[in-house]
């Protein structure tokens, strides 16, 4: 096969997995007509190049959580402040690996006697240059270098060590029928940081609504409050208020 035709299939298979969300390399090689062989190569080095994770027998997008940012975007720094408001002094958090979740960390800077664990090596680093010094505690584990985090029954035994006053969670997709969902395949920790929390906060961009991807991390019974965008829209919003959330939508300047 041509160089020329394996690019176009690479480019096809990079297509077909941000839609679907995921494929597996039987299905892969039964679309395009070729051996499973050819489909490993083809995910190896579309892997190597950053375009996707390989997964069990198949594929899936990277997460938008890894696309690389100079800075956080404007509507997750508005999704932050609107989180952080939900924060009063003194309190015990544990928030979750991810740009929207680390997005909240430049807000807390003038909160008093925050105690913070993270399984995030991103989040722990912001938290640390923090003028206002927040107690820092670490998950520890097994670390994770696609998610840059740590993951494991290392890291679930300290956070059952622990309990907090606030849990706070990123998304890769929210699903109205069964809850947040991820791409990550690891999604114990975030349950267990659901457990030892009194109260679930939920940061995810508007724009997940209807990302339907098969790991279910958090059904909505332990779903406190979702904080998100204006962008959402008002008949969602009322959907997601009937099953008990508590739905903030921050407002997203235009001038930023």
């Amino acid at each position: 096969m041509s160089k020329r035709n394996t690019l176009q299939r690479r480019h096809q298979i990079l297509a077909l997995l941000n839609e679907a969300g995921e494929a597996s390399v039987e299905q892969l090689a039964r679309q395009f007509e070729t051996s499973e062989v050819t489909i490993r190569k083809d995910l190896t080095a579309m892997e190597n190049h950053g375009l996707l994770l390989r997964r069990h027998g198949g594929a899936i997008p990277v997460p938008r959580e890894l696309v690389v940012e100079e800075a956080p975007s404007e509507v997750k720094r508005a999704i932050g402040r609107a989180a952080a408001a939900l924060i009063p002094d003194h309190h015990r958090m544990v928030i979750d690996y991810g740009r929207t979740t680390a997005a909240l960390i430049p807000e807390l800077e003038r909160k008093r006697g925050l105690v913070v664990m993270t399984n995030s090596l991103h989040v722990a680093n912001a938290l640390r240059e923090l003028e206002n010094e927040p107690t820092l505690l670490m998950t520890g584990g097994t670390w994770d270098p696609h998610f840059e985090a740590f993951q494991g029954r290392v890291a679930e035994q300290v956070l059952r060590g622990y309990d907090f006053d606030q849990a706070f969670i990123g998304a890769d997709g929210i699903d109205l029928e069964r809850g947040t969902c991820t791409f990550n395949e690891q999604i114990g920790l975030s349950r267990i940081m659901a457990e030892v929390a009194r109260e679930v906060v939920v940061l995810a961009e508007s724009n997940k609504v209807g990302r339907r991807i098969p790991n279910l991390e958090l059904p909505w019974e332990r779903v406190n409050a979702l904080v998100t965008d204006s962008d959402l829209d008002d008949d969602i919003r009322a959907r997601l208020e009937r099953l008990g959330v508590r739905v903030i939508c921050a407002e997203v300047s235009a001038y930023a």
